[in-house]
């Protein structure tokens, strides 16, 4: 039997070890990026030594990082940049711009060449992009003015690895002029190749992309197509690692230069996919190339470079909050997801070379930035176990409560995209309206609408009381959370049982447990919409608009009646499984008789048969 190939080795091990690992991290909310690391590790020569060419496999996996900034490229259309220009310029330049000044101030007092300070304080200076976005999400802060900060500060830093990316050959090239004496005409050249390539990438970009496409997408050939995308960002990538530059560099410039054109969305769907994976491959050879010798020779070291360059920048980004006069409470998490290490400080550290950055330095680097994002979630529950309490009842922010009796016809719990309608159509016939809710970006916005909206948490009885929920004749409840929205129907029926109650229902299973509790008018959130989309796509495909519309209301009777009668067996997953298999067959069969049924008239009352 012959011996598999290296390559399908390779690959066997490399998806193996990302499929073990990265759900498992993600599962206990470390990212999907330490799990990338951690599955490099294990397999690398200081785990499992199921690897050791962990070079050729970082080169290759670099192209992971490419395709990244050329999509970050296709995200910033120069239009969208000018709206920005102040957060994003002048936030972000700060915040970079400090922490990379203070860093490299540090590294030349302890000692280091002006080189080595200077390129570990541009990696040092950058954050992750990936978890901080994702954390921002979680936690719905990215609408708050910390979550806008911090877009902005991680979208310059985004733009920012550009230009650090593009000096690193020419401190390379400095460095190697220095030991060679080399001439000063020599340097002039190679500035003018660089500088020839730039603006012919610039000029032809604008002259033959949008014509190149264009054909392309005439021959109907999604596969021509997408190998045309991968082909423009390595062929651009090529040209610039010809002149000495950074791949990403070029990559960037030619996402910029289609940011605008009709074939961007095109684009980023056929170069996602291989992003993708090509970036966890990035991070597991990264994983692999950390140098444990270094660490185990020098862990004091390691632990006080993690804590002493988390610690600067937290300082100097927390100044930065303090600034932007960001909420206090906001302001831990905020500084806490830009002191960490990111994604680019890899690249930067592996793009520099050994001639500004020796090997041991650069895997002493690496290794403290994936230490930093390792411990970043666990001092993210530190934060929310013992600093976030304290902070939020210490300085939150003031609300205007409210400060007497409210009588109104209806009291609204949950002002979203729910309560809006709701709040709109009663207060246009006239009605007295009282809102509460629990989110205070929302209550400030939505007063400059001139809405009689009260910040509150509407399973505080006391609130209820107040917003006048005892003599409203309705009170709706609207909120986003399941749980939340039950606790207030316990609460309302418990203390206020002549008030009728209509509620939102998230999902079907919500909608049953409403019905546990008695609540008969109760509305599942898309259901009428999906409805009424329904029946556009009948219209669409050529059925008359009378007919679709009575398809509509038919499903819509039958799809109620099959919810009241599996309302009983929903708590029993095995009975509410088949009785919904049973009745979605009942339904189709019903269906079809009622289509049969209907073209059997119209036949009839073609033919003129009236009998």
């Amino acid at each position: 039997m012959e011996h598999a190939p290296a390559w399908l080795v390779n690959s066997l091990i490399y998806l193996s070890a990302a499929v073990l690992v990265v759900p498992i991290s993600k599962a206990v909310g470390l990212g999907s990026i330490i799990g990338y690391l951690a599955a490099g590790i294990a397999i690398g020569p200081w785990g499992l030594r199921l690897v050791n060419n962990v070079e050729d496999i970082l080169h290759f996996a670099e192209f992971g990082v490419v395709l990244m900034l050329f999509l970050v490229g296709l995200e910033l259309e120069p239009k969208r940049l000018w709206s920005l220009r102040r957060p994003i310029f002048g936030w972000g330049s700060a915040q970079v711009l400090a922490c990379a000044v203070l860093l490299l101030a540090i590294g030349m007092l302890a000692g280091f060449s002006w080189r080595v300070s200077l390129v570990a304080a541009l990696g040092l200076a950058l954050s992750s992009t990936a978890i901080a976005l994702q954390v921002f999400g979680e936690r719905n802060l990215l609408r708050t003015d910390s979550g806008q900060a911090g877009f902005s500060i991680l979208l310059f830093q985004d733009v920012a690895a550009i230009p650090i990316l593009a000096l690193l050959p020419l401190l390379s090239t400095a460095a190697d002029a220095a030991d060679n004496n080399g001439s000063g005409w020599g340097h002039l050249l190679e500035f003018a190749k660089i500088v020839g390539v730039v603006a012919g990438i610039v000029l032809g970009g604008r002259l033959l992309l949008r014509p190149l496409l264009r054909w392309i997408a005439r021959s109907r050939t999604p596969e021509i197509f997408t190998a045309t995308s991968l082909l423009l960002v390595v062929a651009i990538a090529a040209l610039m690692q010809f002149v000495g530059l950074s791949m990403a560099l070029g990559a960037f410039l030619a996402g910029v230069l289609l940011a605008e054109s009709e074939y961007r969305r095109e684009l980023e769907t056929d170069i996602e996919p291989f992003k993708g994976l090509l970036l966890g491959l990035f991070f597991i050879a990264v994983g692999m190339s950390i140098d444990f010798g270094v660490l185990i020779s020098h862990p004091l070291w390691i632990a006080l470079t993690v804590l002493g360059f988390m610690a600067v920048k937290a300082l100097a980004i927390y100044s930065l909050a303090r600034v932007l006069q960001l909420p206090v409470q906001e302001r831990p998490v905020f500084t806490l997801l830009l002191a960490q290490g990111g994604e680019f400080a890899f690249v930067v550290f592996q793009a520099a070379g050994p001639n500004v950055l020796p090997h041991e330095m650069s895997s002493f680097l690496v290794a403290s930035v994936a230490l930093s994002m390792l411990i970043s979630p666990l001092l993210l529950v530190a934060l929310d176990k013992w600093v976030l309490p304290r902070w939020s009842t210490g300085e939150a922010r003031q609300m205007d409560e409210i400060s007497e009796q409210q009588d109104a016809n209806v009291v609204i719990c949950g002002f979203g995209r729910y309560g809006q309608i709701i709040g709109r159509m009663m207060s246009a016939e006239g009605l007295q309206v009282t809102v509460l809710d629990h989110d205070p970006d929302t209550v400030e916005g939505l007063r400059q609408f001139g809405f009689r909206v009260f910040y509150g948490d509407a399973t505080r009885l006391d609130l209820l009381r107040t917003a006048g929920a005892a003599t409203a004749k309705v009170l709706v409840v609207a909120v986003d959370d399941i749980e939340q929205s039950l606790a207030i129907v316990d609460l309302v029926q418990q203390n206020f049982p002549d008030t009728r109650i209509v509620a939102r229902a998230r999902n079907l299973n919500h909608w049953f447990q409403l019905r546990d509790r008695e609540v008969h008018l109760a509305e599942r959130e898309v259901f009428e919409s999906s409805l009424r989309s329904g029946r556009h796509v009948l219209e669409l495909l050529g059925w008359p608009p009378h007919e679709a519309r009575e398809s509509a209301m038919r499903f819509r009777q039958l799809n109620i009646r099959f919810a009241e009668e599996t309302h009983p067996l929903y708590k029993d997953r095995a009975q509410f499984i088949g009785a919904s298999k049973v009745g979605r067959q009942q339904m189709e069969q019903q269906m079809a008789k009622e289509r049969e049924s209907r073209r059997q008239r119209a036949k009839a009352g073609w033919s003129g048969d009236v009998s």
